[in-house]
């Protein structure tokens, strides 16, 4: 959300984002008087959750009801955020979490700051200030008589259509990718988006220049560093679209210049550091007059195409292992003299994880429980936090999907947690940052009905990700782009960081000075730094950074923060 559309105060009526409005006559009021205006319009006309549960686009809003009410909402992946604060009876809200440090009546929560290590991000309903909450995505608040209730106005309902041939699901697709780019255009604007090479950067540009009948301009960053640079496959998909393509190389130099930019600029620390070359993408487009980028986030998620979903999948095949049987296999597999056997080491390591529920399973190689939380964290932090709240707060949103097969599950899971709290709040943040809007297309209402409608093996055909998204548009994207391995803007902080003498310095200076405010233990950075980060600087570099960025954000808001029990 830029800045401009934040509210003058905390109880005034406001609406941010871009929300596109089933009712045709709803978004011509939206067109011509603004979405206030289309909202009240709409929410007084009964049901306020089908009003909401109808509305796509992007939005978060604050209204004050016709009966007195207050209404707190976001859109249904929380593409624009909202958080709020409820003190003695007394409702405040803002886009901004450090909306109430600026105000000087915030402190920092222990459990947040724990969940940032554990997530690299801080997840709704937290934020990272005690008292201060995040609406999550597709939630809504009522506010009255000093009591606030929130809770869900849309939940997925995964209903695979009996029938349906693959031509007409086709159709479907290609016709609600058509409309969801047109949607998310900007009228009269030079049409730009990011183009990584992958399967949905390189959808939203082909159907940017059907659409709009216009070069595309195509904005792509790289970098010089083997097994992170997929710059060949952007040049591939802009050429075979007769897009104007732009290149930029991120070198470390631009991470010592853009890494306190970036930590400062988001209301609380963002670990993801593909934040980075994306705001350097970004300000390229914006130096070159382009004020708004589409981006193809979203199509994974919806479509089934990242490689936990086909693992996961392959893990819960031993769920349905009669019990007598795992009874004697496990034994068999789970002890030491399995493991000197390859063959059967390989079992028992399937095993093993098979038999950790899901979603659990996922966290199996989190970088903090990985590494041993008591050999990170100062020992006086962690008796302040609850260790298994992250995990807690994941079991709670797994067991509220309803949805019967595993892939449909992590779908929806993934909508939560990828998307909402990491993905999205990169690309909005960098691209604010650079002063460019950003839209998202793939996560159109047309497209995610697709996806409800869709049987899970038609996303995760045995092995096979995004089965029939890839064969849709078999014929539109190039072979080569179809069968690609997904890769995107990663970033090898690592690998530079090993290597560049201004980086380590940096990385290490900023260390030291997290060393002094209470939260890691004594000793630890200095072991990160000179043991394992040269070990494994892929693996360890994303720690590097997760550390440091959180030291970049308390130098820029809290410089003299210092944990106390």
């Amino acid at each position: 959300m830029h800045p401009s559309m934040s509210p003058a105060s905390t109880s005034d009526d406001f609406s941010s984002g871009r929300p596109l409005f089933a009712s045709r006559e709803i978004q011509a009021l939206a067109d011509s008087a603004g979405p206030l205006a289309a909202w009240r319009q709409l929410l007084s006309q009964g049901d306020l959750r089908a009003a909401l549960a109808s509305t796509g686009g992007s939005f978060a809003l604050g209204l004050t009801l016709a009966d007195g009410r207050r209404l707190l909402a976001v859109d249904r992946f929380s593409v624009e955020k909202l958080c709020y604060r409820l003190d003695q009876g007394q409702l405040s809200f803002h886009p901004r979490a450090d909306h109430w440090l600026t105000q000087g009546d915030a402190r920092l929560s222990a459990q947040s700051l724990y969940e940032y290590l554990y997530f690299h991000v801080v997840a709704s309903p937290h934020t990272v200030f005690e008292g201060v909450s995040r609406l999550p995505a597709a939630h809504y608040a009522l506010f009255q008589n000093g009591q606030l209730q929130v809770q869900p106005y849309w939940s997925p309902a995964f209903q695979p259509a009996r029938g349906a041939s693959f031509a007409s699901l086709k159709s479907e697709l290609l016709t609600a990718l058509e409309g969801a780019v047109r949607d998310q255009l900007e009228p009269g604007g030079q049409p730009a988006c990011f183009l990584s090479g992958g399967i949905d950067s390189s959808t939203v540009a082909g159907m940017m220049g059907r659409v709009s009948g216009r070069k595309v301009a195509t904005y792509s960053i790289g970098f010089d560093a083997e097994g992170y640079d997929e710059m060949a496959y952007a040049r591939l998909a802009a050429k075979h679209f007769g897009c104007e393509p732009h290149e930029y190389y991120v070198t470390p130099d631009d991470l010592l210049k853009g890494m306190h930019k970036i930590a400062e600029h988001y209301d609380q620390p963002f670990g993801n550091s593909s934040a980075l070359p994306a705001y350097y993408c970004a300000l390229m487009a914006r130096e070159q007059g382009v004020t708004r980028l589409l981006a193809g986030d979203g199509g994974d998620e919806l479509f089934g195409g990242n490689a936990r979903y086909a693992k996961q999948k392959l893990f819960a095949i031993y769920d349905r292992v009669p019990g007598w049987l795992k009874a004697g296999l496990e034994p068999l597999l789970l002890n030491p003299l399995a493991a000197r056997t390859p063959l059967l080491s390989k079992a028992g390591s399937y095993v093993s994880q098979a038999r950790v529920p899901l979603p659990d399973r996922t966290q199996t190689y989190n970088l903090l429980s990985f590494q041993g939380v008591d050999k990170l964290l100062a020992p006086e932090f962690l008796a302040a936090v609850a260790i298994d709240g992250p995990l807690q707060q994941q079991r709670e949103v797994w067991s509220q999907i309803d949805a019967s097969h595993v892939v449909d599950h992590q779908l929806a899971f993934d909508w939560y947690y990828t998307l909402a709290e990491t993905d999205l709040p990169k690309v909005c943040g960098a691209t604010t940052m650079a002063g460019v809007s950003t839209g998202f297309p793939m996560l159109d209402l047309r497209l995610l009905e697709v996806s409800l409608k869709l049987k899970p093996e038609d996303k995760v055909k045995g092995q096979q990700l995004r089965w029939f998204f890839k064969e849709a548009l078999r014929g539109f994207l190039p072979d080569e782009i179809i069968v690609k391995k997904k890769q995107g803007f990663g970033l090898p902080f690592g690998v530079w960081t090993k290597n560049h003498d201004g980086l380590n310095r940096m990385a290490r200076d900023n260390l030291a000075s997290l060393d002094q405010r209470g939260i890691l233990r004594r000793g630890f950075s200095k072991t990160l730094m000179d043991e394992l980060l040269p070990a494994h600087p892929g693996y360890y570099g994303e720690l590097v950074w997760i550390l440091l960025m959180l030291e970049q954000w308390l130098q820029a808001k809290l410089p003299a923060y210092r944990f106390q029990a």
